[in-house]
């Protein structure tokens, strides 16, 4: 098959909304959702401030399987207030990630998938959104005991705040050249520093440091793939075949701190300098 025909035969992934990319990793046919939007499960706290809820909170959680594997999995929609996490939204996935650790107390060994496209807390719920992010990353170390917790990102919005956090403690974490992961975005960071420092205008200086080739060059984050449906699901599949790590990448967290006390902050941090830096950090 040629370069060409491969392309045009990939379904992107990037381009389906939350609940499409949840359906497209499954079996199909075994997506059951939990919550959906006919419950009318809404965030209180929007309309009281102008702002049009969305029937699921931008959260989209359901059980299936993958290769006959049982998962919940959980797919944030970055088209709605750009991926940000809410009180109702947080405590979806929190609760599906629940859900799986009690299944595999019962003896069901259920993993767990989620597509993070998250800015991170919703500023309008504030305090109640960072309560939810602490649940779900308190969730995922209960979880990842039994079986994988697997993160994807994929694009546009990227994975920045709280949730690049949990993003952090998941078992395997796969991005695309799309992706970016960072815990203060290009905005947040240039807001602070100032525009010499960063400039959130420039796009190829933001990927250069926080995009998903140079997270996966980096050794931050364990799988690089295509922006293909069918690339996306086969890595993901393989990782549920390998199983739960022997070691979490959270677990090394003083091998990154020493790494990062190294680091002379005087000169501008260049992209090949990042790489220098984590590579090889873990033991």
């Amino acid at each position: 098959m040629t370069d060409t025909a491969r392309l045009l035969n990939q379904q992107s992934f990037i381009e389906l909304g939350a609940r499409q990319r949840a359906k497209a990793l499954l079996d199909a046919g075994s997506f059951r959702e939990l919550l959906d939007p006919f419950q009318r499960v809404i965030s209180p706290w929007l309309p009281q401030q102008g702002v049009v809820p969305q029937a699921d909170d931008g959260v989209v959680v359901g059980k299936g399987t993958l290769d006959g594997r049982p998962v919940v999995i959980a797919a944030i929609e970055g088209a709605f207030q750009g991926g940000s996490m809410g009180e109702v939204g947080g405590a979806k996935m929190a609760g599906a990630l629940e859900l799986a650790a009690e299944d595999n107390r019962r003896g069901i060994p259920t993993a767990a998938i989620l597509l993070l496209e998250t800015g991170g807390v919703r500023l309008q719920e504030a305090n109640l959104g960072l309560a939810a992010i602490a649940e779900i990353q308190a969730a995922i170390v209960d979880l990842r005991q039994y079986q994988p917790v697997i993160g994807v990102i994929a694009g546009s919005v990227g994975c920045f705040g709280g949730m690049s956090i949990a993003a952090g403690l998941c078992s395997y974490l796969l991005v695309t050249r799309e992706a970016r992961l960072g815990l203060n975005g290009p905005q947040v960071i240039e807001q602070e520093a100032g525009i010499e420092e960063y400039d959130s205008r420039d796009r190829p200086f933001i990927w250069s440091l926080t995009g998903g080739e140079q997270r996966f060059a980096s050794g931050l984050v364990d799988g690089f793939a295509a922006d293909d449906s069918a690339a996306i699901r086969q890595q993901v599949a393989g990782w549920l075949q390998q199983g739960v790590p022997a070691r979490h990448r959270s677990g090394d967290y003083e091998a990154y701190l020493g790494k990062l006390a190294e680091l002379d902050t005087t000169p501008q941090i260049d992209p090949q300098t990042v790489r220098n830096l984590y590579t090889g950090a873990r033991p």
